[in-house]
């Protein structure tokens, strides 16, 4: 049987690469359950079948933050990024803004590259004066 959550040749992936992806995939899964279950909830009149959907929904909700912990700790540049959003007051627009772009100039001022690509990070040119 074939996957469809690669958009390479699998065996051209390195090992990594592929945890990767079935973990990227493992937490839209999860997202979608959730999503289910709310819409589920919403309109299930009988109080203990709504408990018993919330409770899983639960579970579903503790997958997503495991998933999304482990994808969190391969990708450092992600986590800084998403630590400048998360738990945070205040406009979340706003702090996505200024997080990535604090992650990126630093990752760009120790030289480390962006994930998955080679670029520093440092900005495009577009705009820039001629």
């Amino acid at each position: 049987m074939g996957f469809d959550q690669y958009h390479e040749p699998a065996h051209e992936l390195p090992g990594e690469t592929r945890t990767f992806a079935r973990l990227c995939a493992s937490l839209t899964e999860e997202a979608e359950a959730i999503g289910w279950y709310e819409q589920r909830i919403a309109v299930e009149p009988d109080r203990d079948a709504r408990a018993i959907m919330r409770d899983a929904q639960g579970e579903e909700f503790k997958h997503f933050a495991m998933d999304l912990e482990f994808l969190l700790r391969r990708s450092p540049l992600w986590r800084e990024i998403a630590q400048g959003i998360l738990f945070q007051e205040g406009d979340i627009v706003e702090h996505g803004e200024e997080a990535e772009e604090e992650a990126v100039e630093e990752a760009a001022a120790r030289g480390a590259p962006l994930v998955g690509t080679t670029s520093l990070g440092i900005g495009s040119l577009k705009g820039a004066p001629t």
